[in-house]
């Protein structure tokens, strides 16, 4: 399923999945002003009512801005008022950096892969 455009007309691919009692979304593309909009209403669709674990497989998410740091952030305000919790999994250390120069990578639980993600 392809959600969003960004200003060069590439795809954000937003893929849903479900594993076990956890949802995985994984993310292909850049995650932007213009792709943000987009994913924080499928976000919102996805992550309604969950009371699990979600988990962000951004290891072909290749560039995120400012924009979609600030979705993620309502990501994690959002899964945390239904008592779940998310997870950043596969980041690379390019969208990482972002993470850090916002002062957010402490903020958020990262993991290596999918599978390390959903461990309890």
């Amino acid at each position: 399923m392809s959600n969003g455009f960004d200003q060069d007309g590439e795809d954000l691919v937003i893929e849903p999945r479900r594993e076990g009692g956890a949802i995985v979304v994984a993310l292909r593309g850049e995650v932007t002003v213009f792709s943000s909009p987009t994913l924080r209403d499928r976000l919102h669709e996805i992550a309604d009512g969950h009371r699990g674990r979600i988990v962000m497989d951004l290891a072909e998410t290749t560039y995120v801005d400012s924009s979609g740091v600030a979705t993620f952030v309502d990501m994690l305000k959002m899964v945390r008022q239904h008592e779940g919790d998310l997870v950043l999994a596969g980041i690379s250390d390019r969208v990482r950096g972002v993470f850090e120069i916002a002062r957010l990578a402490d903020v958020f639980a990262m993991a290596e892969t999918v599978e390390e993600a959903l461990e309890p």
